[in-house]
């Protein structure tokens, strides 16, 4: 029978342990890599909260200061992601963030006067080509309507395509 060493265990404690960054500063990592909503925040440092309301006072900071901003979310959101999705998907992706609904109907208002333009050169990137069949043209308008386009703008793409 091996003989345990309680100071043993306690030392590899303290390696896997390490240092805990405050929910602070794990907010300030998370921003750092990109823009995140309020509602993002709480969900991904929930499980750090040691005691109830230290997340809320951290975030109240965090906003109070300037670090965390729904507008520049939803901006950044749109300019990553508009150039590849059609207004009702990017749309869906600014409602999980739990933005504000005002700021999502303007941005997705924004989106559609543009959708046409967006939705070609995504299919021109992708496909190229008009259809040659039935087959072909289906593909093309499901791929069109996964990526969150309108289903008049996928037509009138598709339909296009074939008229060139």
């Amino acid at each position: 029978m091996s003989q345990v060493n309680p100071e043993a265990d306690s030392t590899k404690d303290r390696k896997v342990i390490g240092f805990q960054p405050s929910l602070k500063g794990r907010a300030l990592r998370l921003l750092s890599q990109r823009e995140h909503s309020r509602q993002e925040l709480e969900r991904k440092l929930k499980v750090f909260e040691e005691h109830p309301g230290e997340l809320a006072q951290a975030l109240d900071f965090l906003q109070a200061k300037g670090f965390i901003n729904e507008q520049r979310v939803v901006e950044s959101l749109v300019n990553r992601r508009s150039s590849k999705l059609g207004a009702s998907r990017v749309r869906q992706e600014l409602q999980a963030k739990g933005l504000p609904a005002e700021a999502i109907a303007e941005a997705v208002q924004d989106l559609r006067s543009t959708e046409l333009e967006r939705a070609r050169e995504v299919w021109r990137k992708k496909f190229g080509n008009p259809p040659s069949d039935v087959a072909a043209r289906a593909k093309q308008i499901r791929f069109l309507v996964s990526r969150g386009f309108a289903p008049e703008v996928v037509k009138r793409v598709v339909a296009g395509a074939q008229d060139e």
